[in-house]
């Protein structure tokens, strides 16, 4: 049961401060679900809490397609929301990979690693679905960099992503290292 209770407060936590965020435009993108996913797949074999991310992502995407909608006049496509997925995806066998060799340098280049290839993979992907960006070299150089004009700078963005991505994987470490520290003491206290 702890471990459903613990599943259910991620994605609600993870969706509930997704959209927190996006309603705020200084913490766009501040965002716990990469780090979620690269974490959960770095610290847990049981892959069932590998949907984690992936539901709070699909939660979050819901509420956030309509509130795009109804501010900006924007709607996802289904080509963004599957390139979100891909990157959650890729953070998780970042994380899988991270997780036979787990140290603080590992952790840290896997959790830069996935917010590199999630900052690529969405902003190339908007390059390629949005008429704004010419499509050679120069607007996809745009699509990542300077980003539409109504907007912030995509390298903004980034700049978030890279700091979410980095926060939420040191709280998610410290609270497995608190976790493993203290069920150790535990096991300390229960051995003759």
């Amino acid at each position: 049961m702890k471990a459903n209770t613990l599943a259910f407060s991620l994605i609600l936590a993870a969706a509930l401060w997704r959209i927190f965020c996006a309603t705020h435009s200084a913490l766009s993108n501040v965002a716990p679900i990469t780090a979620l996913a690269f974490c959960a797949a770095a610290y847990n074999r049981d892959r069932r809490f590998w949907l984690i991310p992936f539901t709070a992502l699909a939660l979050s995407d819901l509420w956030l397609n309509h509130y795009y909608s109804a501010h900006f006049g924007y709607s996802m496509t289904a080509l963004e929301i599957l390139v979100r997925a891909a990157s959650v995806a890729t953070a998780l066998v970042v994380g899988y990979i991270v997780a036979s060799k787990r140290n603080v340098t590992t952790l840290l280049a896997g959790s830069l690693g996935s917010s590199l290839l999630f900052y690529l993979t969405t902003n190339t992907a908007s390059w390629f679905n949005d008429i704004y960006y010419s499509h050679t070299i120069q607007g996809w150089w745009q699509a990542l960099t300077i980003g539409r004009p109504e907007y912030p700078p995509t390298l903004w963005f980034f700049r978030n992503t890279l700091f979410g991505d980095l926060a939420f994987t040191c709280l998610f470490v410290f609270a497995e290292a608190l976790v493993a520290t203290k069920q150790s003491a535990i096991s300390n206290k229960v051995a003759p």
